[in-house]
């Protein structure tokens, strides 16, 4: 389904994509991903090579995308969107999931985390969209609880949603605030499992990694039998990072690939700016300290590709199971299984693993952007890197 939206009473029409499942798969499956380019990765993915590679995860999207030229705030340019991770879809609501978060470095946000640091528990979906879209997006989060049933019988009358942001005024009008309540809705209402539509999709839509176009991306891992068959997805939504550090494969891409960089002319050109929001899931039974430190271990993912989590970055992460469904039952013993730490190694370097390739997966997938004011974002040239990577004999194919 397209929808479109007249905004300001103007001629200009923004077109809302994901409406369907099956139109969101159909994106998805048709722009190759890193493995297709031959980049070389560790570890086993499953069969999705993507966060709803754990079971009952459904990810939906709001992409907004319209207008060209000057920036005229309120009208746009508008390149921006909204992505919802419902850890056990339409079920979310009702059966909060053990989860733990990081924050790497905090210039950034992701509301809610108080409280997932005090209960252990997630209640609800994970919403990502741009830093001055928070706001809307979290109160829309609160009307689509009221709307499916809460306040209840219970007596459960107030909710702290999790919705965190990356910032993308270089390509859109964000001070325009074009995310509506509708499109926080829209995106968790498709939510699907399947295969995840990646690069300039939902939050993602304007964002840039490493100089070039980033966006959504994911993957996944496959543990051995031999270490519980468990599997870890993540989700990002990339923004951060210098060209010049860009390692790919272990090999400098940035330096290799100079050219076109964003920001170019800029009084910022050379510094680390955006921020990366990372969702991993998992159906290890784990509980809350496990989970945050599964989540202090995407910082070791990013690292391999050349982060340094800079002053002006906004690196916050959130992981959660699916294992122990009922845990947060209001009353009686909940009766739990957790898997001892010293089996969580394979976890640790699943998400690494995991982290690593969802960001390059990201930026395969995006593709380039031009947005408010012609400023212009490359997407990683796939022949450049093919090139660079066989440059250096770690090209697989």
């Amino acid at each position: 389904m397209i929808r479109f939206r007249i905004l300001c009473g103007l001629a200009v029409i923004c077109l809302t994509f994901a409406g369907s499942a099956a139109f969101a798969q159909q994106e998805a499956h048709s722009k190759p991903r890193a493995r297709d380019l031959g980049v070389p990765f560790d570890g086993t993915p499953g069969p999705l090579n993507a966060i709803t590679d754990v079971a009952g995860v459904t990810v939906g999207h709001t992409t907004l995308i319209s207008g060209e030229g000057k920036l005229q705030v309120g009208n746009g340019p508008v390149r921006t969107g909204v992505t919802a991770v419902l850890p056990r879809g339409k079920d979310s609501m009702n059966n909060p999931v053990f989860a733990g978060w990081f924050s790497e470095n905090g210039n950034g946000e992701m509301t809610g985390t108080t409280w997932v640091e005090e209960s252990g528990f997630l209640e609800g979906p994970v919403m990502i969209t741009n830093t001055h879209s928070v706001g809307v997006v979290r109160d829309a989060v609160i009307q689509w609880r009221v709307q499916h049933g809460q306040p209840d019988p219970t007596g459960y009358w107030w909710s702290l949603p999790v919705v965190a942001e990356t910032w993308d005024g270089w390509l859109n009008d964000i001070n325009g605030f074009h995310v509506k309540p509708a499109d926080a809705l829209h995106a968790i209402d498709s939510a699907h499992g399947g295969a995840v539509e990646e690069g300039n999709a939902g939050g993602g839509t304007g964002m840039i990694c490493n100089g070039f176009k980033g966006g959504i991306g994911t993957s996944s891992r496959k543990l051995d039998e031999k270490s519980g068959g468990y599997r870890v997805g993540v989700l990002v939504q990339c923004n951060y990072g210098m060209r010049k550090n860009l390692r790919i494969a272990g090999v400098p891409v940035g330096r290799e690939i100079p050219e076109d960089a964003a920001y170019a002319n800029t009084a910022f050109a050379q510094e680390d700016r955006g921020s990366i929001i990372v969702v991993v899931a998992t159906d290890a039974p784990l509980l809350a300290h496990q989970l945050k430190r599964i989540a202090r271990r995407v910082t070791l993912g990013l690292g391999r590709l050349g982060s340094v989590s800079g002053n002006g970055s906004g690196d916050i992460f959130i992981a959660f199971s699916t294992a122990n469904s009922g845990a947060a039952k209001p009353d009686g013993l909940a009766q739990l299984t957790m898997l001892p730490n010293d089996q969580m190694n394979p976890l640790f370097e699943a998400t690494v693993e995991a982290t690593e390739e969802a960001v390059v997966n990201a930026m395969v997938a995006a593709e380039t952007m031009t947005g408010i004011e012609n400023h212009k974002v490359i997407g990683l040239p796939h022949d450049k890197l093919r090139a660079v990577l066989k440059k250096y004999n770690r090209l697989l194919q």
